[in-house]
């Protein structure tokens, strides 16, 4: 089964943001804003690309979606970042209904076969164990008889932890939460165009049948100040501990994510 992975690297679209803005050129500004993509550049770096360089079945695709008004220093900067990974795709759309422009972009590196089609989100602030493309897979193919009377079919690894980089290493919490995006797959019909992105995750369990597979850490949710969720008013604040040698020792096993790299990419001004 072809798997694909979708990342909106800070793409303008319309709709799609837990928090709205006035205009489009407001979404724009705040988007492109230095100190945000900053961040999420150093967030992409150090936890969301190693843990797909390591892989350990390499067969996927994972697709980056920006706008085409990224400015080029940064599209630049994007695109020398994922030079040395062959299954990475970057896609530059105009402005767009969010959903719409999401789903054309998968469809385009969609192969057309007779096999289900196999697609995670991934954002630019998080990551997964490097056993998860495997695992998805043999998710799939264990499940896939369900496909028989349903369109399609949700994958759900619950089991990680909440994570923040910087300076002095990484903080985290472990936690165990159904339907995050980071630990969640689906699996398409070949018939069926629709894409990760045409289901909330937080209403996939009324639209599909789920399977949730628990026990092994499997997502990682990256913690930081332009979290969407967390711009609206009364959000739970987060209690994370500094990782010990046990723990970084654990990241680096589980998502190939070095906590000495987190402090050298952190600590440049």
């Amino acid at each position: 089964m072809q798997v694909i992975g979708l990342c909106r690297f800070s793409y303008p679209g319309l709709g799609g943001f837990q928090v709205e803005h006035d205009d489009l050129q407001s979404r724009i500004a705040y988007l492109y804003d230095e100190t945000r993509l900053e961040e999420r550049f150093r967030f992409f770096e150090t936890f969301t690309l190693p843990c797909l360089r390591a892989q350990t079945d390499p067969d996927f695709t994972y697709l980056i979606v920006i706008g085409e008004s990224l400015p080029q220093a940064d599209r630049q900067r994007l695109e020398a970042l994922v030079a040395d990974m062959p299954q990475v795709v970057v896609q530059a759309h105009p402005p767009g209904r969010h959903r719409q422009v999401m789903r054309d972009a998968i469809n385009s590196v969609r192969k057309s076969d007779a096999e289900p089609c196999l697609q995670f989100r991934l954002d630019d602030d998080d990551a997964v164990a490097t056993s998860f493309i495997a695992q998805l897979r043999q998710a799939a193919a264990d499940v896939a008889g369900l496909l028989r009377d349903n369109r399609h079919i949700a994958i759900d690894f619950n089991q990680g932890y909440i994570a923040q980089p910087g300076p002095e290493g990484i903080s985290a919490c472990a936690i165990r939460k159904p339907y995050w995006t980071a630990g969640l797959g689906f699996m398409f019909r070949p018939d069926v165009d629709l894409s990760v992105m045409n289901f909330s995750h937080q209403a996939v369990v009324r639209r599909m049948p789920t399977v949730t597979f628990s026990g092994t850490d499997m997502m990682l949710r990256g913690h930081n100040d332009f979290n969407d969720s967390r711009q609206k008013p009364n959000v739970q604040p987060v209690t994370l501990a500094p990782l010990d040698a046990a723990g970084e020792a654990l990241f680096q096993e589980t998502y190939n994510i070095s906590a000495d790299h987190v402090r050298r990419v952190f600590s440049t001004p």
